[in-house]
């Protein structure tokens, strides 16, 4: 969990007072709040962030992969409330085997094509997402090529390992 001091913070306590348990860690730097959120949750607290909180943006979303640590992913969501000039980053860690978790969609419409290359590039599956395919690859596409395991080189291209 956190330290202390992080406790204190107003919009943690404020989200353990409406959805307790959604804050598993959190830590400050450069003057930018993380909250590790159990990914079960996402949804929730992201809903209450923008409604609640004055997050009315989601600026990025993307995913880190941690191979061959476990949990191996993370998703990463960038918000933004430009109302209080304040920026939050929100992380979920995922499991290795069949990483998934529930679309922010509903949230924030603007999550379809974020979710999509995350879901093109780690693997990551987005339930409940309007339309959850490839967008940079072709559809036939073997594999997910920001996974740190995903060869560099291949048949494919002609290259082989000497």
């Amino acid at each position: 969990m956190q330290p202390e001091s992080l406790r204190q913070e107003p919009l943690i306590q404020a989200l353990e007072a409406v959805l307790p348990g959604s804050v598993v860690g959190a830590a400050r730097a450069h003057g930018e709040l993380t909250l590790t959120v159990e990914p079960a949750r996402i949804v929730d607290v992201c809903r209450y962030l923008q409604e609640s909180e004055g997050f009315e943006r989601l600026s990025d979303l993307t995913a880190v992969d941690w191979h061959p640590r476990e949990p191996r992913f993370e998703v990463v969501y960038h918000l933004h409330s430009v109302r209080r000039n304040l920026r939050l980053r929100l992380k979920c860690r995922l499991s290795g085997e069949g990483p998934e978790i529930d679309s922010v969609t509903p949230v924030w419409s603007g999550a379809d094509w974020y979710e999509r290359e995350v879901f093109d590039l780690f693997g990551i599956r987005f339930r409940n997402h309007p339309n959850l395919r490839r967008i940079l690859l072709p559809e036939d596409w073997d594999g997910h090529p920001l996974r740190k395991d995903y060869p560099v080189y291949g048949p494919k291209y002609g290259y082989k390992d000497e």
